[in-house]
């Protein structure tokens, strides 16, 4: 069963009066009537409105943020109820961490939790699972490198800049997280992936890039592990890379990480972050957003480089005695990321969700997309509502 109408479709928050306007500036610009969109308040504050406002539906889409300081206490809601929940967060620790304290919760209320539904991580996630389902032998490594393309100009959200401000200053967390979270570590494949090191110029997508500090490698790496725990596959390697527009410019991104690190190490410093996201981020990023022209000017285009053998071995961790021979290069694209792209992603993600129970993991738990909609239509709906995955760009070493 899935929503029939708008009735179905509630929107929830802490302030009803600013739920409405911003109904109203979406009836403004879309042209289509929303007075039967309900509105339920919900307050992460207030953990009763959480559990009522779980009650009420088969899932809830969570997009607050920081999910570090609000994200938490709406996953509890959902999980103490039997509902499913999805997330867009891009922060290793807050989704790492509500595998480990929910999965088991989760699995025995019979509901899925599944985080980084949005630009952060399907199109890295779900691009892995394409490659792999189009390489017909088995992938050793995948490289992917993001490029933004923006005509307009480009700006990010503000939560955005928060969470990474935050994520940066509570890296020390995570390795300990881990060590709770995976007790044993995944086998060491041959040959390693080596890394390209701070800046490197890539031949495939004729740029020079720099290592992407985003959460993709984190929930590409959790469904791989997944996939080798649960189906015996063989987990595959990865590195994420940004595009530069040309050397002056990674230069300048690398000064600029710099100066982001330096600050967000300590608490006046992050402090000012918080205060000047635009004059310290560059521009990026601002309490405004970006304008509908820098939105519809803004794309992006992840190239996936995979690297293997033509057969498979037995066993997941059966040793080649060749160097991987053979290359195969995907694609993902779409339009503005965090505006855009996102809310499709989510979207489709939650109609996957509950029309395909048959095709997702057996039990309830809490999973990354890849691991969650591998054996779905999730690609092939996204493929149609705008978000590409092509193939065939590059097919031999």
């Amino acid at each position: 069963m899935t929503p029939t109408s708008l009735r179905d479709l509630p929107v929830a928050g802490r302030n009803i009066e600013k739920i409405k306007v911003g109904l109203e500036n979406v009836e403004k610009q879309t042209g289509k009537s929303l007075k039967d969109v309900g509105v339920i308040k919900a307050d992460v504050g207030d953990l009763n409105s959480l559990n009522e406002m779980a009650k009420k539906g088969r899932i809830v889409l969570n997009c607050v943020g920081p999910y570090r300081f609000h994200g938490e206490a709406v996953v509890n809601a959902c999980v103490k109820n039997g509902t499913n929940h999805l997330d867009i967060s891009g922060e290793p620790q807050f989704l790492e961490k509500m595998q480990l304290d929910y999965h088991t919760a989760a699995k025995e209320n019979n509901c899925y939790v599944v985080g980084a539904c949005g630009f952060d991580s399907i199109p890295s996630d779900m691009g892995t699972v394409f490659l792999e389902q189009q390489f017909a032998g088995q992938v050793n490594t995948v490289e992917a490198y993001l490029n933004i393309k923006a005509e307009h100009g480009f700006h990010l959200n503000y939560g955005t800049w928060q969470s990474a401000i935050h994520g940066f200053a509570c890296a020390n967390e995570l390795k300990p997280l881990r060590k709770k979270l995976f007790p044993q570590r995944l086998p060491v494949m041959e040959p390693k992936l080596k890394s390209r090191g701070v800046l490197h110029q890539n031949q495939i997508v004729k740029s020079w890039c720099l290592p992407f500090p985003g959460s993709d490698r984190s929930v590409v790496m959790r469904s791989q592990r997944y996939f080798y725990e649960k189906e015996k596959k063989r987990p595959i390697q990865m590195a994420v890379y940004f595009q530069c527009s040309s050397i002056i410019a990674a230069i300048l991104t690398i000064l600029s990480a710099v100066v982001f690190g330096l600050l967000a190490s300590f608490k006046v410093g992050r402090s000012l972050l918080e205060k000047y996201p635009k004059v310290l981020s560059f521009g990026v990023f601002d309490h405004k957003g970006p304008t509908k022209k820098e939105i519809d000017g803004t794309s992006f285009v992840l190239t996936l480089v995979g690297k293997g053998w033509n057969e498979k071995l037995t066993e997941p961790t059966d040793a080649y005695s060749n160097k991987p021979e053979k290359e195969l290069v995907v694609r993902v694209s779409g339009p503005e990321l965090g505006y855009v792209t996102t809310p499709i992603c989510m979207i489709q993600a939650a109609l996957v969700l509950l029309r395909e129970a048959d095709k997702l993991p057996s039990e309830g738990g809490v999973y990354p997309p890849g691991a969650a909609f591998a054996k779905t239509s999730l690609i092939n709906r996204l493929i149609k509502n705008g978000i590409n995955f092509e193939t065939g760009l590059r097919s031999s070493l």
